[in-house]
């Protein structure tokens, strides 16, 4: 009977291979080459826009070939949660990783929500520990945190007594009705909603004191001393701050909560931070300082937990491999919870990241993504799989690569070395001094944290190259995508606070790709795979590609305003090959979307955004890495906007969806395409272009489809050109796009 509790599964990978779709991928790159080759072998009996088109159709016949190596792997993981307890004589601990940066971008009201959230989650309490990080060395946030601990002795009764699915409160109260406890009676229910009509009471209260706090700098009845260390501080010269909110002892409290810690890492001007990575390593140390769980899971402020058994089914992926090296880290998707209606700003990107995920799961596994991501604490402190640790025992040596802190150098032969001495729940109250001194910023120096230990330095897009270090040490990552999902986050709304998220992806893309460590080289001197390798250039290259598009689109309004042409007459039967690459590839990615339950304009939105950002974000993104190359400029972390809601509750229902605008020249390029798009059709339509050269009957159908289709993939901007307000491009951005659009179409 033991051994058949012991054979139990944790977890199991599924394939999802479709000769269907790989037929069709096939296909698409077949009619690739044929265009290809139809252009080299007739490039001398067209002119100049003919060349033109052939570069670029290579370049997207190379992203394609690109993205075959994702498209051809996809693999699911199914969990067994059931099985853990049978199997296992007690669960794991987990440290869990919340960062905030700013408390006005983003409020302490939504950072409390997440917390509550996963302190709520269906684990042992006595296992688990929440570890806050406030880059932002706020007291409003240190005051909401421990409110929301008053509040949490409540609220994680209340949803494991009854079982609730939504365990952040803000989300749950937001239902018109609330959902009844599924084992419902009469009597049961009566109960329920006597609680719940008390606990909606309690969490008003609770968002009236932080709103009040925020409102009117005070901060509460509690005594000077609780935030003494705050006094006389800025944001970004202060010593290191480590409180303990709540400590999980058994003899405190009849309510059984996760430890609660926050923290504010030491900042001084003249000492770099390393943005969220920085963040990310001092929650490393200090964590390893007083509870030291061998797993950690790392969440956004905003991204609470949807799925209240989202840790037993990480460690069921953790734990149910043969060899540590199977599975580094669990990555879950981004899912976001504030999409309006069929996605008009093309936010939830979920096919995209099914489709990569799954693909790069049959590889070497997903990339790290910032953000809902189980790690492996072995991992994170850079030990190669199956890796001789004799050399480690050197204290001198744990020094040099981890730093000089005897308390922490303990927690780490512990964990490189299997010698487990801390016991859930620990007393860590005794470790604050310890914590404070890990936290500090000169801490770091002469270490290799940063490069070969915790996250990486050196881009904006740390995720991306603490994940591929991972893997170039010969590690796998796993896809973990539940149903319901694991974490739900804010979107971002849509316009400038969305096109700088998307120019900082870009940015850290680029900066990836241009470090010496790429996935390029790295196949021959790393345990990188080839494949895993060119999945990892296929996103990297994302930004590069923005250049050809916008090229592309811009090649139809050249071709109109010249006569001239660069796709086939309608009536040559060769015409069928570029016409069947739009097709198939739309229709092929419209199928992903209904597949996966998405709607067609979910899609469409989706395809439009996705231009707007190439033609912009990523764009502007191309530049700015440009400027960095040259010295002129360094790249910087900005923080995005986040809130519990996406559109303003006072907007009318007609500008409900609607872009917005401002004047940053992000907005300058595509308005730039836009006007050029609408000169173009007016000379058509009015014929007041030069005639056609060589003989040839000039630009067609073809052209002007290409350009309809520009225009509508541009139509926020079409909008914004009639808009008024934060709806209307600003005038500036009008004239400026004008002063580019005009000489183009003279010169041409």
């Amino acid at each position: 009977m033991a051994k058949q509790l012991l054979s139990l599964p944790l977890c199991a990978k599924v394939s999802r291979r479709s000769i269907i779709r790989r037929t069709l991928d096939v296909a698409i790159l077949c009619l690739y080459l044929s265009l290809l080759g139809y252009r080299l072998l007739s490039l001398r009996n067209h002119g100049f826009p003919w060349l033109l088109a052939l570069l670029w159709e290579s370049w997207f016949a190379f992203i394609w070939l690109l993205a075959l190596t994702t498209r051809w792997n996809p693999v699911e993981h199914k969990t067994y949660p059931e099985n853990l307890l049978p199997r296992l004589t007690e669960l794991p601990p987990v440290d869990m990783f919340v960062t905030t940066a700013d408390p006005v971008l983003e409020p302490p009201l939504v950072t409390v929500n997440t917390v509550l959230s996963l302190l709520a989650v269906d684990y042992p309490a006595d296992k688990l520990a929440c570890y806050v990080s406030d880059d932002g060395c706020s007291p409003l946030t240190f005051y909401s945190l421990v409110e929301a601990s008053n509040f949490a002795k409540l609220w994680v009764p209340f949803c494991k007594k009854y079982k609730l699915q939504v365990r952040a409160p803000f989300q749950y109260f937001s239902a018109k009705y609330p959902t009844l406890p599924p084992h419902d009676d009469g009597l049961l229910s009566s109960g329920f909603k006597l609680e719940l009509k008390k606990m909606k009471d309690d969490y008003e209260q609770l968002c009236e004191k932080i709103e009040d706090a925020a409102q009117n700098l005070t901060l509460g009845p509690y005594s000077a001393d609780d935030y003494a260390a705050f006094q006389n501080m800025e944001r970004n010269d202060h010593p290191s701050i480590v409180k303990v909110i709540w400590e999980n002892k058994k003899e405190s409290s009849s309510v059984i909560l996760p430890h609660l810690v926050y923290i504010s890492r030491e900042k001084r001007p003249n000492h770099p931070h390393n943005y969220k990575a920085g963040a990310m390593n001092v929650l490393t140390r200090v964590s390893g300082v007083m509870t030291n769980a061998p797993f950690m899971l790392n969440v956004d402020c905003d991204m609470f937990a949807s799925n209240p058994k989202i840790i037993l089914e990480g460690i069921c992926l953790l734990l149910g491999v043969k060899d540590e090296q199977e599975c580094g880290f669990v990555q879950c998707p981004q899912i976001f919870y504030n999409v309006l209606k069929d996605d008009p700003f093309g936010n939830q990107m979920i096919v995209p990241f099914a489709i990569i995920g799954s693909g790069m799961a049959g590889i070497q596994g997903p990339l790290y993504a910032g953000t809902g991501c189980f790690h492996r604490r072995k991992t994170i402190y850079g030990l190669p799989p199956n890796h001789d640790t004799d050399y480690l025992e050197d204290a001198k040596i744990l020094e040099e690569r981890f730093g000089k802190s005897p308390e922490f150098i303990e927690t780490v032969a512990e964990t490189l070395f299997g010698r487990r001495e801390k016991h859930f729940p620990c007393d860590i109250s005794s470790t604050v001094e310890a914590a404070c001194r890990v936290a500090d910023c000169g801490y770091e120096n002469n270490t290799c944290w940063g490069a070969e230990v915790g996250l990486m330095y050196g881009s904006v897009t740390e995720d991306i190259l603490t994940g591929m270090r991972i893997h170039n040490m010969g590690s796998k990552s796993t896809f973990l995508m539940p149903n319901p999902p694991a974490f739900l986050g804010c979107a971002a709304p849509a316009g400038p606070v969305s096109m700088t998220q998307v120019k900082r992806w870009g940015v850290g893309l680029l900066e990836v790709l241009c470090r010496k460590q790429n996935p390029v080289p790295s196949v021959f001197t790393t345990e990188l795979h080839l494949k895993q390798a060119l999945a990892y250039l296929q996103i990297l290259i994302w930004p590069i590609n923005s250049i050809s598009e916008f090229a592309y689109a811009a090649l139809p309004a050249y071709c109109i305003i010249t006569n001239s042409y660069f796709l086939p007459e309608v009536n040559e039967l060769v015409m069928c090959i570029p016409v069947s690459i739009f097709l198939v590839s739309n229709l092929q990615s419209l199928s992903q979307y209904l597949h996966h339950e998405e709607t067609f304009r979910a899609w469409w939105n989706y395809q439009r955004m996705a231009r707007i950002n190439a033609v912009s974000a990523m764009l502007f993104a191309c530049f700015s890495m440009l400027v960095k190359l040259l010295g002129w400029s360094e790249s910087v972390f900005e923080v995005t906007q986040k809130g519990q809601s996406l559109s303003d509750e006072n907007e009318d229902d007609d500008k409900v969806g609607r872009f917005t605008f401002d004047e940053s020249p992000i907005f300058v390029l595509p308005t730039t395409l836009l006007l050029v798009h609408l000169i173009a059709m007016a000379l058509w339509l009015l014929r007041l272009r030069p005639p056609p050269h060589g003989g040839s009957n000039g630009s067609g159908l073809g052209e002007i489809g290409c350009s309809v289709w520009v225009v509508l993939s541009l139509w926020p901007f079409v909008r914004g050109l009639f808009g008024k307000g934060k709806y209307g491009i600003p005038l500036s951005i009008i004239c400026m796009s004008a002063a580019l659009a005009l000489p183009f179409c003279s010169i041409i």
